[in-house]
């Protein structure tokens, strides 16, 4: 016969003490007799007997320690003045994270401050002047979740002079010395790979992270050509070598003879290695991809407005983005260890480098003096929206084409 609840809570009540109290071999007994009695198992007898809750049931939180009555935790330094006149120059900069912000903020406070962009009164200032990185994610951190957001390769490997030019062994590359560029394509046909459509020349020196971008009309040897050659004349150090992929589009004729007459060494990565070019695919997505997604740009209008854009681009990735540069990569076991060395920004480094002359640290300093951090991303905004507008739009003569022909299969 089975018992009812109360009383089998009286029973429990009145073996708790003894269970509690007994030896390890008696609580074995204690235990055996309760469950004949109750017809629990042993489990769920013994936190009873015990007076805890059983599992599953959850536990009871501890009680919260209330402070004393006199004392009070400590005052926080970075108050909500300093998030304030902190957010506008991190969404100026475009969101960075905490150490790369904190690399860049004293120069550009005092920017922004000089071109009147913002105004932070001396006690911020000091603070701002001084705050880490930690500090500068964790007052972010709510900002920072609100913009959290819940390509395709159509590179066909040349076969012209493909085993004549070398495969990148770094044997040839002084990759301290600024000078030696990765370089790629980005394509921008939207998810629809027929007809012709835009492209994106992405130039990375190795050195510095300098960046160049160039918009071109299709990914034909001449547009491609031509702009190698307005990359090269903007550089603010002489080129001394490329290192492409293995397509068509620069494994040419033109190409080879180009750098064999200017003594530039060039390089192809190993087929279906992306890590040979990790410098210039990481920025095909941070300096591309970012500013201009994935939409299709096949018209006359968005490729002037790609051009224009990479022009205002090009001053603002270089002269205030921060990068950091891997130092050191050591594995123990299981665990693979990092150190990057502190964010500079590629202006910076090349101002730091033995091998720039000083006639061209003056000319970027000088152009460094001139530019207003917040005018560029205003600009760069201003070209975005129009480029998305147009994008938007009914499609152009390559994409009607194509829906024509979709349409005709229905």
């Amino acid at each position: 016969m089975r018992l009812d609840l109360r009383t089998r809570k009286n029973i429990a009540e009145k073996l708790a003490g003894r269970y509690q109290k007994a030896s390890k071999k008696e609580r074995g007994r204690i235990l055996d007799e309760f469950c004949a009695l109750t017809g629990y198992n042993r489990s769920y007898a013994a936190c009873i007997l015990r007076k805890k809750p059983p599992p599953g049931k959850g536990r009871a939180r501890p009680p919260v320690k209330q402070a004393p009555a006199g004392r009070q935790g400590r005052r926080p330094v970075y108050t909500n003045d300093v998030r304030k006149a902190l957010l506008p120059i991190w969404a100026i900069l475009n969101y960075p994270c905490g150490r790369r912000l904190v690399a860049v903020l004293p120069q550009v406070t005092e920017k922004l401050e000089r071109y009147g962009e913002i105004t932070v009164p001396d006690s911020v200032r000091e603070k701002l002047l001084v705050i880490s990185a930690s500090s500068a994610d964790r007052l972010l951190a709510a900002e920072r979740r609100k913009l959290q957001i819940k390509s395709r390769s159509k590179t066909k490997p040349g076969s012209l002079l493909k085993h004549q030019i070398p495969v990148r062994t770094f044997s040839e590359w002084d990759d301290a010395r600024p000078g030696f560029l990765e370089i790629d394509l980005v394509g921008h046909d939207g998810g629809i790979n027929s007809g012709e459509f835009c492209q994106s020349l992405d130039c990375v020196d190795v050195s510095s992270g300098w960046t160049e971008i160039r918009a071109c009309r299709n990914k034909a040897q001449r547009w491609v050509f031509e702009a190698i050659d307005d990359v090269r004349s903007g550089l603010p150090f002489p080129l001394k070598g490329i290192d492409s992929d293995n397509g068509g589009e620069f494994i040419n004729q033109p190409l080879t003879s180009y750098c064999e007459a200017g003594g530039i060494t060039f390089t192809r990565s190993r087929p279906y290695r992306k890590n040979d070019s990790c410098f210039v695919e990481q920025k095909n997505f941070t300096a591309v991809r970012s500013y201009v997604g994935y939409l299709r740009y096949d018209s006359g209008q968005q490729l002037e407005l790609l051009g224009e854009l990479y022009q205002e681009l090009r001053l603002y990735l270089n002269f205030f983005q921060p990068q950091m540069r891997l130092k050191e990569k050591t594995r123990e076991g299981s665990k693979v260890r990092k150190r990057y060395d502190k964010p500079k920004t590629p202006y910076e480094r090349l101002l730091a480098s033995p091998h720039v002359d000083e006639l061209a640290k003056r000319k970027l300093r000088r152009q460094y003096a001139r530019l207003n951090p917040a005018d560029l991303a205003r600009r760069i905004n201003a070209i975005q929206a129009r480029l998305f507008k147009i994008s938007s739009l009914p499609a152009s003569g390559q994409m009607r084409e194509a829906d024509q022909e979709a349409r005709s299969f229905e």
